[in-house]
């Protein structure tokens, strides 16, 4: 079942939206349905997730508990930049802090969160976030 559609997906070899590196070695695999190794790793994925609007991803890495009944992305934002600030796991549960930056024609914002996961049946899984 398909959740949305993916706008605009880069080449292997092109920046990752995250700024981790060749989409085809950061992100790709995991918006391909590899396993996130980190919470940071699985941060970075759903962010990229919202910048090419896989909805698929998201979805398939939200816990089931929290995730939305719909998942509607918004064509008109276009996620420009990530900063993760600080991200640690243990015991099966991890938190992130990152910000986000966007713009919708001129106007530009940041959204900065402190994101919760939890291992669910072995992989990492978003739970919920505070915005700040």
């Amino acid at each position: 079942m398909s959740f949305g559609r993916v706008v605009a997906r880069p080449g292997a070899e092109a920046p990752c939206p995250c700024g981790g590196g060749a989409f085809g070695t950061c992100c790709g695999p995991l918006l391909d349905g590899a396993p996130a190794p980190t919470v940071e790793r699985l941060m970075r994925s759903r962010y990229t997730a919202y910048a090419v609007r896989d909805a698929d991803h998201l979805v398939r890495t939200w816990h089931p508990r929290t995730r939305p009944a719909v998942l509607e992305l918004d064509d008109e934002t276009v996620w420009d930049g990530l900063a993760v600030h600080d991200a640690d796991e243990a015991d099966g549960t991890g938190v992130v802090d990152f910000t986000a930056s966007w713009h919708v024609g001129a106007d530009h914002g940041r959204l900065t969160e402190r994101s919760r996961f939890v291992r669910r049946a072995g992989p990492w899984v978003y739970v919920d976030g505070d915005v700040a």
